[in-house]
């Protein structure tokens, strides 16, 4: 399948129109200076389709000019201000899911949850996110004017796609950053200042569409799309998760919501027989029709190649003594570990304990990659049948962003909730065990502490552990502890407004329509 994600991207390269417009909505500027017209570019279907794969491109990689080339983004770094990777550190390396050893300024907070609002990391996340946003709306407003009058076949299933895709990413704004500026497609190119939306006014915004999207009839139905493109499923993802954090958000209980849209999922999507093949150098297989990936992030080591994504899970997952080899790479980069209270959490003859053990579970120096911590061996760019990638540089596994494994654990939560039914949410969770290896014979009940757990185990690094520690209270108090939380070696608790990252102070001092969140 790996022929149709270089199909989808390679349209990336000729994109350079409009850009000044889109990120107009964004106060921010972008590197290339010879933007074209829209009137000089889009003379035809194929040059619509062209601006919609950049749409997808930017979740993947920095620029259209490769690893090595500029950043879209003037002042983020077109490396660790990726968009997955970005994604990571925020919601990944602020939790007990991992460390990095590497002391680049700013990164050290992120882990220790002591960062400022100047955080680069931060900042990075925040503007690949409203990127992202700005290059949808352009790609509907230059569909709405049409300036070479295009006879569109797929004019729907196009504006479809770049509305789903800007709903991800303003649901991440959500989650991450709260009240955050808005504009649309029906914002005037160039306005200055765009107006700040409050939390529950967005939730409303990306709920509405996602449903719209859903009823209407021109995103493709459930694993019905194309590789590499969203489809009905992706978006029923992204409202499951808004209803499942619904009484983070916006304080309402949303979970029987939750629990009727995961039932549709785990009911459409099958689980993969083998847990470690989901995250192989040809994973790209149970990312098509309704196998277990619901929506993948293409990774290619030759066509689609970034220093962010999958390609830094693996490489900074990898050092010291491991072998790099055994990664499908040609050496490791040594930066990121797990901490003890994650490599802890796992069974004897659990099948996702996939970790270099070596140095044993306790970091005694975080700044050493070789003091102690498991080292995360769950993606590789090695084949599921012992293959290679087809290069060492960069990699070829995809990230998936949206697994039908999260629907049942999702299922499973809502029904420890009281929110769904006890025995579907039951044979959610022993459908999840049994793949694992663990028992399933003996399973009869779980506590919501229990879903929570396997929520760690499965879901490793994929994106999830700091909404699920905030959505069980356990993400800044002290009911639950982690080495180097809050600075400490042993754990301690942190302020309460970091359950939310701050607004770029940039951004704030140049919109005057934009209030800084609370504690920054």
């Amino acid at each position: 399948m790996k022929n149709i994600k270089f199909y989808i991207m390679s349209f990336a390269a000729v994109v350079t129109l409009g850009l000044s417009s889109c990120v107009g909505d964004l106060e921010t500027t972008p590197i290339d200076p010879n933007v074209q017209l829209p009137q000089d570019v889009l003379k035809d279907e194929a040059a619509f389709e062209a601006l919609l794969a950049k749409c997808y491109q930017g979740l993947a990689c920095s620029s259209s000019d490769g690893a090595n080339g500029g950043p879209d983004i003037n002042g983020v770094d077109g490396g660790f201000g990726q968009y997955l990777r970005a994604y990571f550190n925020l919601q990944c390396l602020t939790t007990d899911e991992a460390t990095c050893c590497w002391n680049d300024t700013g990164l050290p907070d992120m882990h220790n949850m002591n960062w400022q609002a100047s955080n680069q990391f931060i900042v990075a996340m925040y503007y690949r996110i409203f990127y992202q946003i700005g290059l949808c709306n352009e790609l509907l407003r230059q569909v709405e004017a049409n300036p070479a009058g295009v006879q569109f076949q797929n004019k729907g299933a196009l504006v479809a796609e770049a509305r789903a895709l800007r709903a991800l990413s303003y649901f991440h704004a959500l989650d991450m950053f709260g009240n955050v500026p808005f504009s649309t497609e029906n914002d005037a190119v160039g306005a200055k200042g765009p107006r700040q939306i409050n939390r529950a006014e967005l939730f409303d915004y990306v709920e509405k569409e996602c449903k719209a999207l859903i009823e209407g009839n021109d995103l493709a139905a459930e694993g019905q799309n194309v590789y590499g493109r969203c489809d009905k499923g992706f978006v029923k993802m992204i409202l499951a998760k808004m209803y499942l954090n619904a009484e983070v958000y916006i304080g309402e209980d949303r979970y029987a919501e939750c629990a009727a849209i995961c039932e549709d999922l785990v009911a459409t999507y099958s689980l993969a027989e083998n847990f470690a093949d989901l995250f192989a150098a040809d994973n790209d297989r149970f990312a098509v029709g309704t196998e277990e990936i619901i929506f993948a992030v293409p990774h290619d080591g030759v066509n689609t190649t970034s220093y962010g994504g999958t390609n830094f899970l693996i490489f900074a997952g990898t050092g010291g003594d491991m072998n790099a080899a055994e990664a499908g790479i040609s050496s490791g980069w040594g930066g990121l570990s797990v901490t003890k209270q994650v490599s802890e959490r796992y069974a004897e003859g659990d099948a996702r304990a996939l970790f270099f053990t070596d140095y044993g579970t306790e970091i005694v120096d975080i700044f050493t990659f070789t003091s102690g911590g498991y080292k995360s061996t769950k993606f590789r760019n090695v084949k599921s049948n012992g293959e290679a990638g087809q290069t060492t540089g960069f990699v070829d596994t995809d990230f998936p962003l949206f697994r039908v494994a999260d629907a049942h654990l999702m299922l499973a939560e809502c029904a420890a909730r009281g929110k769904a039914d006890n025995a579907k949410g039951l044979a959610s969770m022993k459908a999840i065990r049994a793949r694992a290896g663990l028992d399933v014979e003996n399973y009869n009940s779980y506590t919501l502490q229990d879903v929570l757990d396997e929520r760690l185990r499965e879901l490793m690094w994929e994106g999830h552990r700091r909404s699920d520690l905030i959505r069980f209270g356990q993400f800044t108090t002290d009911a639950y502890l982690w080495e180097y939380k809050g600075s400490v070696k042993e754990g301690a608790a942190v302020e309460d407004h970091r359950n939310l990252f701050p607004l770029p102070p940039a951004d704030v001092n140049a919109n005057g329509n934009l209030k800084q969140n609370a504690g920054y």
